[in-house]
């Protein structure tokens, strides 16, 4: 998994970001609960599940930078990549395994899809639309890959590897028969009700 990195205890006041989904995913964790973090940054949402669910954390970041960052925050934090597998994990070691805005940067998400099904028991995964309409404009209009605000990036140096939109995301857990318990889909902060593949920029799921 990579090397494991002593957490720091720290007494500052943990706020999470604007990013709603951060929002959505601390009100679905139970309090005391096990949770996992893959990709999990400079563990901004750990420290504040921490401090306000009071969960057992532990976080997994390929950066080495961001894992001291996550450190310094009171985390637990190991140094991996999340696409090579959670095999120092056995079945069913946490209660939530978490894949917050990552889903779409790994080489292999069916794969990341299913360890987190087996390592935790339910898995909760965010991902930016991208059925959102001013996607599907910006297509239209330029014929090129789109730059927008939900995916500012080139095509060439883009961090996102795979483009997924909301119906791609459920019709990949019906072919895998993978539970969906809960879903969220969120437009800034407001939560979508219809035509959430067109409307919604963030989508929020729940897997049992």
């Amino acid at each position: 998994m990579g090397q494991a990195v002593a957490a720091i205890t720290h007494h500052q006041p943990v706020t999470l970001s604007e990013r709603p989904d951060f929002h959505v995913i601390g009100e679905i964790v139970e309090q005391g609960s096990r949770v996992l973090d893959l990709g999990c940054g400079e563990g901004e949402l750990l420290a504040w599940l921490v401090e306000n669910k009071g969960v057992m954390a532990r976080g997994v970041e390929i950066s080495s930078a961001q894992v001291r960052r996550a450190i310094a925050r009171g985390v637990s934090a190991y140094q991996g990549d999340i696409d090579e597998g959670l095999a120092d994990y056995p079945d069913k070691a946490f209660d939530y395994v978490i894949l917050s805005q990552t889903l779409q940067e790994t080489r292999a998400p069916l794969q990341v899809l299913r360890e987190m099904l087996r390592v935790g028991r339910r898995a909760i995964i965010s991902f930016p639309n991208f059925g959102h309409w001013s996607v599907r404009l910006a297509m239209l209009l330029n014929g090129q890959a789109p730059q927008t605000k939900l995916f500012p990036y080139n095509w060439y140096n883009s961090p996102n590897i795979h483009f997924l939109s909301i119906n791609d995301f459920e019709g990949l857990c019906r072919d895998q028969n993978f539970p969906i318990e809960r879903r969220y889909f969120l437009a800034g902060a407001s939560h979508v009700g219809v035509f959430p593949n067109l409307i919604a920029q963030t989508a929020v799921f729940l897997l049992g």
